[in-house]
């Protein structure tokens, strides 16, 4: 017999949060509107989809966060420098984690390479409460 522990619903909140951030803090950078719409629609890093093989344990919760954040990580790096050799083995390895997974993120590294420095998104958070 072996035991399993369940992930808390902290772990479970934390893992939306981390993909709320690449919708909102990541792919706004990189991606147009409309790619990151068809993003949402493909369930791009969703655990909704019925091929996720995420069971809920803690064990996966921490690789799954891990693996996040290691590619926002990797991902915000990447961005500023424009070096994607450097860690272009952790990036593919935390892709592949997720896909173990069923959590689709069908990107390259190439693809963070050139960051836009003012990006005008939806996706983007507002910087104040107001809105005009």
């Amino acid at each position: 017999m072996n035991t399993a522990y369940a992930a808390t619903k902290e772990q479970e909140g934390y893992i939306h949060y981390l993909v709320n951030y690449f919708y909102t803090n990541i792919f706004p950078y990189y991606f147009a509107d409309e790619q990151i719409h068809e993003f949402e629609k493909w369930q791009v890093l969703s655990l909704q989809e019925k091929r996720v093989k995420y069971n809920g344990t803690t064990k996966e919760a921490f690789q799954i966060i891990s693996s996040l954040q290691s590619l926002i990580t990797v991902i915000e790096y990447v961005g500023k420098s424009g070096d994607c050799g450097r860690y272009r083995d952790v990036f593919q390895r935390n892709v592949e984690l997720l896909r173990r997974y069923g959590i689709m993120f069908p990107f390259a590294i190439e693809q963070f390479a050139a960051k836009q420095h003012y990006p005008c998104s939806m996706y983007l958070p507002s910087q104040s409460e107001w809105l005009m």
